[in-house]
């Protein structure tokens, strides 16, 4: 009997798992996830500097690309696994460095792998020779808009994110 119980309950621990705040159910085996401290956190698929959107609705992933001076942005859903396409040409960032302000425009990309299109999207993407210097910077999105609703001066710093 005394087996049977060491067995049983670390196997209901993994199955039973825990809620977050929305009421999702997460084993503790779910990647991606994080619940130190009673926080909710969710790893972005591409070690970027993640950049939440309401309350977390949604999520936008910023991933600097030092080697191309390339800003990648990725549109994600509210647990940062799946991506969500937009129909915008492109996404507007406004940063500052130091005493330097300047706005990014992150063009649209297509991605034949996935289908993606301009107009139909998850990446975007700016270039800008500082990029390949930069090791922080702060930033504001003014305006985005996700399956009908708009995020205003969504502010975050890279690496860091806004979570």
């Amino acid at each position: 009997m005394k087996h049977f119980l060491l067995v049983l309950i670390p196997a209901l621990a993994v199955f039973t798992g825990c809620k977050d705040d929305h009421g999702h159910h997460h084993g503790h085996d779910d990647h991606g996830h994080s619940h130190s401290d009673h926080g909710h956190h969710h790893d972005p698929p591409h070690g970027g500097a993640p950049v939440v959107l309401g309350d977390e609705a949604f999520h936008l992933e910023f991933v600097n690309d030092p080697e191309t001076g390339t800003l990648n942005a990725y549109v994600l859903d509210g647990h940062m696994e799946n991506f969500v396409r937009l129909t915008n040409a492109a996404l507007s960032v406004s940063v500052a460095r130091g005493d330097t302000n300047e706005t990014l425009e992150l063009k649209a990309l297509a991605n034949n792998a996935t289908g993606e299109k301009v107009g139909d999207t998850s990446h975007f993407a700016a270039t800008a020779e500082w990029l390949k210097t930069a090791t922080t910077f702060d930033a504001v999105i003014p305006s985005i808009e996700v399956r009908g609703t708009t995020y205003t001066n969504i502010a975050f710093n890279y690496p860091k994110g806004n979570e």
